[in-house]
């Protein structure tokens, strides 16, 4: 597997593509939980170049041709510690995966730019948002959620998915994809065919489960954003599907509750994915978010 670029950053290495044009304004895709920048698929990027943006994709770190950390982690203890209210022993937090994404913006000499998210992604988001305001035009958060405990929960089904033992093959791996989205993506929409073929790339490319571990703790140990996200001045839109099941609903209203002047798209049909025939209602929402706030 070809080794894509790489950036200097928070003195890690991140691996990122860009596509489009550099002089367009810039939308950084983040990933979700164990997803890779191949999550973003390449047609996907080009909608959004279609529309005038310069996307920029990047692994974080901890999965695929990022730095990887070398520390193990127990992940129901850290779930156990935050649901009590103790604090969660981790190597990094939410706030230094944001710094990441920061630290490549400074490395493409991007000063602003519209940050989109997904899942823990949006989460990702929320943080730069909050802690990096001045390098944010535009938030767009995607089936996400605060990180307060009582809203945008897992269903049993989900969460017991989400903490279910590692691939230990590719066959796994990718079958572990088409399995899931069967339990928390857009019922009808997914293509198992498409789901397998990036679930091997994304396998090739540095599958790393104990670095899936370590972000999962990242997000048990950054606690909850209401006050933060009460307090931002950055235009916001939020998006959440109505089937999402691995952070249902909730998760994404209490986003936009909070946020002052944020806007709320719930998208029937839409589970915890970007399927393919979702595409043209997200990015035309996105596009024009992002055209209606330019500086």
């Amino acid at each position: 597997m070809a080794a894509m670029p790489s950036a200097k950053a928070n003195g890690i290495d991140i691996a990122y593509e860009t596509t489009g044009d550099p002089a367009d304004p810039t939308l950084l895709l983040v990933c979700g939980l164990g997803s890779q920048l191949v999550n973003f698929d390449p047609e996907l990027c080009e909608l959004f170049v279609a529309r005038g943006l310069h996307v920029v994709r990047f692994d974080n770190r901890d999965v695929g041709q990022s730095t990887h950390i070398d520390a193990r982690v127990d992940v129901r203890g850290a779930m156990r510690a935050r649901a009590a209210g103790e604090p969660v022993d981790a190597p990094y937090t939410l706030s230094d995966m944001a710094a990441d994404a920061v630290g490549l913006l400074d490395h493409l000499g991007v000063d602003r730019a519209h940050v989109f998210g997904t899942s823990m992604g949006g989460m990702i988001g929320q943080t730069i948002a909050i802690e990096h305001p001045d390098r944010v035009r535009t938030l767009t958060s995607v089936m996400s959620t605060t990180g307060e405990l009582d809203v945008g929960g897992s269903t049993p089904e989900a969460g017991r998915a989400l903490l279910a033992p590692p691939a230990r093959t590719p066959e796994e791996y990718q079958e572990a994809a088409v399995r899931n989205a069967g339990i928390f993506g857009s019922p009808g929409l997914y293509d198992p065919e498409r789901l397998r073929a990036r679930a091997a790339v994304a396998w090739d490319r540095g599958y790393d489960a104990f670095g899936v571990a370590r972000q999962l703790v990242a997000v048990s140990a950054s606690g909850n954003r209401a006050a933060g996200l009460a307090a931002l001045d950055v235009p916001t839109l939020v998006i959440h599907g109505t089937e999402d099941t691995l952070i249902q609903p909730s998760g994404g209203r209490r986003t936009a509750e909070l946020i002052p002047g944020a806007e709320l798209l719930v998208v029937d049909g839409m589970g915890h994915d970007l399927a393919p025939p979702l595409w043209p209602r997200i990015v035309d929402a996105v596009a024009g978010f992002v055209a209606a706030h330019p500086t």
